[in-house]
């Protein structure tokens, strides 16, 4: 089985989460495979290993889990976006609509460097609101999103059209969301 099989089999599939209507992908089957979540971890090492970033950004929380492994593998600084009131100094913040109803995330201003070229990490990609919310966060503070990156993307959503100019990447993109 090769590694993007074995991630779309990790995959768990929760329907009519958190809202009726909604398949939910659940990442959380990768992190109990050893050998899935090394499959993510190597890909995203391969494909950003000598890239142009200064800095990797984890969006909270399930893009932690993927942002700071990645973050020590390149020797770069990892910059958290958390929900609001999770991080105690001066931050910078957006509101933003999910698909299924309203946050606001932050990021410390200390951690945002002018002139920075930041990669996004989230663990999956629907309509894009909570990434360009974090691109906002980020250039509030003088830098720029060099680009988002996602374990799932669900396309049929338009997540790229809604990040343009911004590129994006994934691992694996499912149909029929």
């Amino acid at each position: 089985m090769d590694g993007k099989e074995l991630l779309d089999q990790a995959i768990r599939r929760v329907p009519d989460f958190p809202t009726p209507g909604i398949l939910f992908y659940d990442i959380t089957g990768v992190l109990v495979k050893p050998e899935a979540f090394k499959f993510c971890l190597d890909e995203m090492a391969k494909i950003y290993e000598g890239s142009d970033i200064d800095a990797v950004a984890g969006v909270e929380s399930r893009g932690f889990v993927f942002a700071a492994p990645l973050a020590e593998r390149l020797g770069l600084p990892l910059i958290l976006i958390r929900k609001k009131g999770k991080l105690p100094g001066n931050t910078y913040g957006c509101k933003y609509a999910l698909e299924y109803g309203t946050a606001e995330i932050e990021v410390h201003k200390a951690d945002i460097k002018a002139g920075e070229k930041i990669l996004v990490i989230d663990d999956l990609i629907a309509t894009g609101g909570t990434l360009k919310a974090a691109r906002n966060v980020i250039e509030q503070g003088g830098a720029s999103v060099a680009e988002f990156f996602g374990i799932v993307g669900l396309p049929e959503l338009n997540y790229k059209s809604a990040l343009e100019p911004t590129p994006v990447r994934t691992i694996i993109d499912f149909a029929g969301a």
